[in-house]
């Protein structure tokens, strides 16, 4: 299991030795603690399943029944979950008309570990023990304490400021959810009896679920120690529906060689969500009860497609949507989305037609638009809203404290964020398809950018605002291809790779023309308020923005030096570069299947070629500041191994020291397995080993170089899966 790169209890009580102050000399600690190592676990899990199908005279089933338990990799983390399924595909009117009905019901019961504590063993200190029999207060854990002559030791309070022990924080929080969820639909499509080319169909879902859920600390727990622990208790419930239904004709035109594919039809989807009031104890002796609330989304489309084929070689598709969404003001609540293909079959051609050596070749182009309404957990960021303030922002009237209401900063004219794509592509197969693939060149222009932005005081009742803003071209390149390499009857290998090569770059980020605005993006720990990210036109999405660090004649990175990059003989923000991005230059993939008799190996690997990430667990913890601070703030954290490279005294946050180039192979998964095909008379048995997350290879120092944004900070680690498992079929 990977762990954060941060100093054993030698090497801190060395680093201690020689830069600590006297008291911290005096009062390290002589344990050898692995804070990561106390935290996770090796989980353990199975996964059961059955299913059963036949047909009872006219009406076809299958029942399905499974049962999973799952340990998570970071203590107390636990997920279990049964689940049934039903669906039934009876046929009417001479096979006409076709039923689906499907249905499938879960209960599910987690156990949600602290993920915050990942960081907290990162940074407690390496010489301190896990437990502390004098310190029964706390459950028995140790804890930083402050020392009250006046009382004995088991009566002392946390320091507040202190990180508090994670294991601790863990195994004294008790934070369940119980969700039942069900999820069912009928599909009916209809072949009419006197035009069997038009086909009908419906289908009517609905998604439903209700949870409730308790989150207890207990007031051992040092977090929570002064207030006398917490406990808070909620429930939610959702209900998502869905009707669909169009209407599809299908002619073959003989007499001019053509087929003609039209399709009419209208979507509803509506969402949603409701919390009722819940209760909150912080330990206080006073039990607050929380507002609840209700909000709701609705989706309303109508659309159209045609196909149509000449002669099975020349093939258009024309495609246009209409879709009205309930999170936008009723001026831009509807958008119109376009889209036509064309595709040239060359292989149906005369100089190819039946050709082995050229058994697929199709050339294809294409242009349309998407449109994007998923724009934050807020389902009406056009409307003037109203908010609970913070207890801490209460009105005093007489002896009273008044909760207070906030007003929301918002957008009325929020609209539609527009993707337009262009592209052309080849399809093509070798050797009677023995070799198959694609290569596509395309284009992606986004307009209307939904973002978050920054707003000047006074315009807004905010100063982050969510509104559309900005413009973004992504061009790019993508190629597969799929081998049969080796075909008998005793053993073949097949395998298949792919290529990505793409560039995003912002062409606009305000209302008007200005190429020099810049969005500050990227926040940080450590830093309050920091970032280390900017969006700005002519560059990557998410660029680092940071100061060019100098290096001294050793190699080793100078504290606070930085290139002067503007000449102007001061080091202050007019120096920050865009540097780098979280963005690769190349994605690769690669997988491969071996089959030899009744064994068969596959495996799946893929590569990042080009992304950098900024490492913010060296850049928050890798100064020996955490040292001299431990006479004032009676504790100490631990140090990121990155000291030892750089030896910084405090913290650079903005230094392109910290930005490292995260490519990386990986392994995704490994399988083996073998099939008795005569087990049993008629019945089949499948067993079989498989791991995932086999193997990373990086030059990265940290964890684990994919990670969400660019931003190496607090990861929760990806586990390595081993399972073995069988199947039966019979």
């Amino acid at each position: 299991m990977g762990k954060v790169d941060v100093l054993t209890g030698d090497q801190f009580r060395e680093i201690v030795a020689q830069y600590g102050s006297d008291n911290l000399k005096n009062n390290v600690g002589s344990y050898n603690t692995d804070w990561q190592e106390q935290i996770y676990q090796t989980a353990l899990g199975y996964d059961n399943n059955l299913a059963l199908s036949g047909g009872v005279r006219w009406l076809p089933y299958r029942l399905s029944l499974g049962y999973l338990n799952q340990e998570g990799i970071l203590r107390t983390n636990s997920f279990e979950r049964s689940t049934i399924g039903v669906n039934l595909s009876p046929k009417f009117f001479d096979r006409h008309l076709s039923v689906d009905v499907n249905f499938k019901g879960s209960y599910t019961e987690n156990r949600f570990a602290d993920t915050g504590q990942v960081g907290a063993a990162v940074s407690f200190d390496p010489t301190r023990p896990v437990y502390d029999a004098g310190l029964p207060q706390f459950g028995g854990y140790f804890e930083w304490t402050e020392p009250d002559p006046a009382k004995p030791r088991n009566q002392w309070k946390p320091v507040t400021i202190a990180g508090k022990n994670p294991l601790s924080a863990l195994e004294q929080r008790f934070d369940y959810s119980y969700v039942t969820r069900y999820l069912g639909n009928v599909q009916l499509d209809y072949k009419f009896h006197f035009l069997p080319e038009l086909r009908a169909n419906l289908n009517v879902g609905l998604d439903k679920s209700s949870s409730n859920g308790s989150n207890t600390i207990l007031a051992t727990t040092a977090g929570s120690f002064n207030s006398g622990g917490s406990f808070s208790e909620y429930k939610q419930s959702k209900e998502n529906k869905l009707l669909d239904f169009y209407l599809n004709y299908v002619k073959d035109i003989d007499a001019i060689q053509s087929t003609v594919d039209l399709t009419a039809g209208y979507s509803y989807q509506d969402f949603y969500r409701e919390e009722p009031a819940y209760l909150v104890d912080e330990g206080t002796g006073a039990v607050r009860e929380q507002v609840g609330f209700a909000t709701q989304s609705t989706i309303l489309s109508y659309f159209g497609r045609l196909n149509y084929s000449l002669m099975n070689r020349y093939l258009l598709t024309a495609t246009l949507r209409r879709d009205g969404s309930s999170r936008f003001g009723k001026d831009n609540r509807v958008g119109y989305f376009p889209s036509v293909a064309l595709a040239w079959r060359i292989d149906q051609e005369g100089f190819l037609k039946g050709s082995t050596a050229v058994s697929q070749l199709k050339l294809r182009a294409g242009w349309g638009e998407t449109g994007q309404q998923e724009i934050s957990n807020t389902n009406y960021p056009y409307l003037a809203r109203f908010f609970i303030g913070d207890g801490g922002a209460m009105y005093q009237l007489g002896d009273q404290y008044y909760i207070t209401y906030r007003p929301q900063g918002y957008d009325p004219n929020l609209k539609w964020e527009t993707t337009e794509t262009k592209n052309i592509g080849l399809d093509f197969g070798f050797a009677s398809d023995r070799i198959t693939g694609s290569v596509d060149l395309y284009q992606k222009d986004t307009r209307d950018l939904l973002s978050m932005v920054n707003v000047p005081a006074s315009a807004n009742l905010t100063n982050i605002l969510l509104t559309n803003v900005g413009n973004m071209r992504n061009r790019g390149i993508e190629a597969s291809v799929n081998v049969q390499a080796i075909k008998t009857d005793n053993f073949s290998w097949e395998f298949s790779a792919n290529a990505t090569h793409y560039k995003s770059e912002i062409t606009n980020l305000s209302a008007t023309e200005n190429p020099d605005q810049k969005v500050l993006t990227g926040g940080i720990s450590g830093g309050t308020g920091t970032t280390v990210q900017v969006h700005a036109v002519g560059y990557q999405p998410n660029a680092f923005y940071v100061y060019q660090q100098v290096y001294g004649s050793d190699g080793r990175p100078l504290e606070g030096v930085y290139v002067d990059r503007n000449g102007d003989g001061i080091i202050n923000n007019d120096d920050l570069y865009m540097y780098k991005s979280p963005t690769p230059d190349v994605l690769l993939g690669f997988s491969s299947r071996f089959t030899m008799k009744n064994w068969d190996l596959g495996f799946t690997m893929r590569a990042s070629i080009g992304n950098y990430v900024y490492n913010n667990m060296a850049s928050k913890d890798g100064t020996s500041q955490l040292l001299t601070d431990f006479d004032s703030k009676k504790f100490t954290n631990n140090i990121h191994s990155s000291f030892y490279d750089t030896g910084f005294r405090k913290a650079q946050y903005l230094s392109d020291y910290y930005v490292e180039n995260g490519s990386f192979l990986r392994m995704d998964d490994i399988n083996l397995g073998y099939n008795f095909k005569h087990f049993m008379d008629n019945a089949r048995l499948r067993v079989f080993a498989s791991a995932q997350n086999v193997f990373l290879i990086t030059k990265y120092s940290g964890l684990d170089p994919e990670v969400y944004n660019g931003i190496d900070n607090n990861l929760y680690q990806r586990p390595r899966v081993y399972s073995v498992g069988l199947n039966f079929q019979f």
